[in-house]
């Protein structure tokens, strides 16, 4: 994983109509506002992060910036509006306080994670198998050569011989040094997208450069390469962000509103051997945040875990290309290692469904992904582990709710021979008929505002009132599950992808 440090200078000149807007939104000398993520690990000294509204117009910056002195050195317009930039505490307070000004946020230290042991390399070998021991073999059925991957990281070696010529060099936040000083992006990106050593041969290799040569960089650095993938991608497309630190709303946001549009993101879930949750931006609950295991199957010791995250992938003595030479090969360990393996299943998936939403392409991996093979998973973590080997996905049907789908007032789902029927009612009460009016079942909750049932993605039955409060679950949160039967048999049954019960009405 990376770590992001850097400040911004550059000064723009002032134009006469941007002096204007400065003097239409001057405050008094003593309105001052908060500062988000103020102090904490990692905290860099007069570095800020500045948030509009939904409203202001980014020809505001300048303005901004000169009214208190500030230098700019990134500038937000896609996935979010707004600067980072060298300024004061007070002169941060100050802009916190502008009514064109969202949160001021305090720039931290973000950081790649990887450990150096040596032997040789074994994740393809694994993600394409259910089960132990391993048949020394890579089984795919297409190499993703539409797909876009974007390594948002410490940049790439594009003449990298593995890459195959693939790899382009295309933002750099961080230096003119437009290329890998480090290795820890190349050799990301040669298990994304690798000839000998990645899941998709053939994907398109994008370098971001948000990392310095000794793998850090700043939060705002890191912002700006998100941006950049924001406004510049290439669908269908997959971000790959094998970095992070401490909690950062503005991190997460920008990461939220690139997925938001259409991009996947596979972010790792941290080498702390801690809760994921406390993490930015892996806790960010629309990406696909990745744990690592080891060649037994285990959870690697230093790997994080939690309600936040979705998946295992190998991430234990990985060998991948490196960033010294055209030929250079590294073997490290992390979940900086383990995500890749993870963005180059995204890339699979995507090649075949160019269309598909990140939503969908996260569903897609958790739901193929192998349960119940992690040992010591870590409190919350879901027991699965990445494959890409093929499954025969649940059908839609009469008898059948699938992940993602919901049941509305008035709507229902009837077992195949038509004696059973789950309906969504009026009252707020989702019940288990017979055919001859029966009631056999309900979530008892009669007379509250639930309003509809839905599957979601985290493989949870729950029941919603209007305005989205939960009222009724199946507790089933972090696994699996991603269809409901209403069965014969009378009962409702909520399965996984092997065919494992999660939950059924008899419990």
């Amino acid at each position: 994983m990376a770590e992001f440090r850097t400040p911004w200078n550059r000064l723009a000149g002032l134009t006469a109509a941007t002096m204007a807007i400065a003097v239409a939104t001057a405050l008094p000398a003593a309105a001052e506002g908060g500062i988000v993520d103020a102090g904490g690990p990692g905290a860099i000294a007069g570095s800020y992060i500045v948030v509009y509204k939904a409203d202001t117009v980014s020809a505001l910056t300048d303005s901004l910036a000169a009214k208190v002195n500030a230098k700019v050195e990134h500038r937000y317009g896609v996935a979010l509006k707004g600067f980072a930039g060298a300024m004061t505490e007070t002169a941060a307070k100050r802009l916190a306080a502008d009514p064109a000004v969202a949160y001021v946020a305090q720039n931290h230290i973000v950081r790649t994670v990887a450990d150096q042991p040596n032997p040789p390399s074994w994740g393809l070998d694994r993600i394409d198998q259910r089960d132990l021991p391993l048949n020394q073999n890579y089984h795919y059925d297409t190499t993703a050569p539409n797909v876009h991957a974007y390594v948002i990281d410490t940049g790439i070696r594009t003449t990298h011989v593995d890459l195959g010529g693939r790899a382009t060099f295309d933002y750099n936040a961080v230096d003119t040094n437009n290329t890998d000083c480090n290795g820890h992006g190349t050799h990301v990106a040669g298990t994304i997208g690798g000839g000998q050593y990645g899941v998709a041969k053939g994907v398109r290799l994008h370098a971001v450069k948000v990392l310095n040569c000794a793998g850090s960089g700043t939060i705002a650095g890191v912002v700006a390469g998100v941006d950049w993938v924001t406004g510049n991608k290439v669908r269908p497309a997959v971000a790959n962000m094998s970095l992070g630190g401490g909690v950062d709303t503005t991190l997460d946001t920008a990461v939220r509103n690139s997925i938001a549009s259409g991009v996947t993101y596979a972010i790792a879930s941290g080498n702390s051997n801690a809760n994921a949750c406390s993490f930015s931006p892996a806790r960010v609950a629309e990406a696909i945040t990745v744990n690592a295991s080891d060649i037994s199957d285990n959870r690697a010791s230093f790997s994080n875990y939690g309600t936040c995250t979705d998946l295992f992938a190998p991430g234990v003595n990985i060998t991948s290309a490196w960033g010294t030479g055209d030929t250079a090969t590294n073997t490290i360990s992390g979940t900086s290692m383990a995500t890749p393996h993870v963005a180059g299943a995204a890339a699979l998936y995507l090649e075949a469904n160019p269309n598909a939403s990140a939503q969908q392409v996260r569903d897609a991996l958790v739901t193929n992904a192998t349960p119940d093979k992690i040992g010591n998973p870590g409190a919350g973590s879901p027991n699965l582990l990445l494959s890409t080997g093929t499954t025969t996905p649940p059908q839609p049907g009469q008898d059948t709710l699938l992940r993602g789908e919901s049941l509305q007032v008035g709507q229902s789902k009837t077992s195949t021979d038509g004696r059973y029927t789950l309906i969504m009612q009026g009252d707020g009460n989702l019940v288990l008929y017979t055919s001859g009016g029966a009631a056999l079942w309900s979530t008892d909750t009669w007379g509250t505002d639930a309003a509809y049932a839905v599957l979601q993605g985290d493989g949870n039955l729950v029941l919603y009132s209007t305005a989205g409060v939960p009222r009724w679950h199946t507790n089933t949160w972090g696994t699996a599950a991603d269809h409901l039967v209403v069965q014969t048999d009378s009962n409702v049954v909520l399965y996984g992808p092997g065919g494992q019960v999660f939950w059924h009405r008899l419990q």
